[in-house]
Order: structure tokens, then sequence, then C-alpha cells
């Protein structure tokens, strides 16, 4: 992945927070599922074809 999605502090700092750590791979990983979940919601809309806004109800 080039680019994450996820701001990693953000998440390391919840994660700590649980008294956990998160592994090296842990954030490329995350940005992956989000990437995959972004372009199911957009793959959704274009096949519907009647709106141009990802909205909640597209998430799968």
């Amino acid at each position: 992945m080039a680019e994450a999605l996820v701001v990693a502090s953000k998440v390391k700092k919840l994660v700590k927070e649980a008294g956990l750590r998160t592994g090296g791979d842990y954030i490329d990983a995350l940005s992956a599922k989000i990437e995959a979940a972004v372009k199911a919601s957009i793959q959704k809309v274009q096949a519907e074809g009647k709106k141009k806004t990802l909205g909640v109800e597209d998430l799968a």
C-alpha cells in the first residue's frame, strides 16, 4: 500500500489505551481493509447509477 488511509497515531493511541501494541504491519493491513470497503461502496453506487454521494447505507 502506497498511502495509509488511516491516521496511524490515532489508531495506535486507541490500541495503547486498551493496553495493547500494534504490530508493524497492522496499519497497512487496516488501510487495505478500508480501501477494499471504499472500493466496494463505489462499485455499489456506480452499479445503481442513482446518486453521486457515498453514504452509510453503501457500506456492506
